[in-house]
């Protein structure tokens, strides 16, 4: 008994040291992808690239061309830990090894990936931005809406993680389930629910997709960024029909309750247990 409670606070404090290492990696990455760029296109602290230069001398440039191939290979290398780690025959080898740790490990290291990025990325300031936006102005008024648009994206992002089981996400809820003796957080969830989660891992593609791309200044480095992490976000999940379908039934169901907010208890019980069974009868 005393060494099952000795393992769980290890399990416990395992995860709660990584959740609060991806939760700075996090705020970390939004300050990377967002404010960082739209703080110095505001002040004008950094030069982000250099229009005066045709694009047939910036790319033969070896700074330049140095600072592609770093971008790259840090993209890489996120990629592929992203990617390698939710194959299924990796993830069953890591399940084997790790047990309840496997989402904790999978979410350590791609903070990990992010941070070794975030820290090693090589601006290209050599070669002439795609876009810019440097009439007054709109030189300060874009870069101002950039900045709230950005702000409610990531408020967006968060609120949806939240819905998503953001402890299950980050592992804390396995380690959990497993001290109470509850086995995989998953498994609890329906089947429809499970197949969504299997498909989409990445709920939030349009406002990242937004917050990658919406800036008063697009440089050579941020178009390897926003190109690349968009690509992979769009081929990183496959909704058919029936997760349509699923979302469909679960979105009218909070549409029905949210109509309703003056029934009392009993007619609340009464709607809440027809769409159990509405949800049972589709499974």
């Amino acid at each position: 008994m005393a060494s099952d409670t000795v393992r769980g606070c290890a399990l416990c404090s395992v995860a709660l040291l990584n959740f609060a290492f991806v939760f700075i990696t996090g705020a970390e990455f939004i300050r990377f992808i967002s404010f960082r760029a739209i703080y110095h296109n505001i002040t004008g602290e950094t030069k982000l690239c250099q229009d005066s230069i045709p694009w047939s001398v910036a790319l033969r440039d070896n700074s330049v061309l140095r600072s592609i191939a770093v971008d790259l290979g840090l993209l890489a290398l996120f990629i592929t830990q992203h990617s390698l780690l939710a194959w299924p025959p990796v993830k069953q080898a890591c399940q084997s090894v790790l047990g309840t740790l496997n989402r904790s490990a999978y979410c350590f290291t791609t903070a990990l990936a992010l941070q070794i990025l975030m820290r090693y990325w090589q601006p290209v300031i050599g070669a002439p931005c795609l876009w810019t936006v440097h009439h007054a102005p709109w030189c300060i008024w874009f870069p101002l809406l950039c900045f709230t648009l950005h702000f409610l994206c990531w408020a967006i992002i968060c609120s949806i993680l939240m819905i998503f089981d953001y402890p299950e996400l980050m592992g804390i809820k396995q380690v959990y389930y497993k001290c109470l003796g509850l086995g995989d957080p998953v498994s609890h969830k329906s089947p429809g629910a499970q197949r969504l989660l299997l498909h989409l891992r990445h709920p939030v593609c349009l406002e990242f997709a937004m917050v990658l791309w919406l800036l008063p200044a697009l440089s050579l480095d941020r178009l390897l960024l926003a190109g690349t992490l968009s690509a992979y976000l769009a081929l990183g999940h496959s909704l058919d029909k029936q997760d349509l379908a699923y979302l469909y039934v679960q979105l009218k169901n909070k549409m029905e309750i949210l109509a309703e907010p003056h029934q009392d208890g009993a007619t609340a019980k009464a709607v809440t247990t027809a769409q159990d069974k509405n949800n049972h009868t589709q499974k």
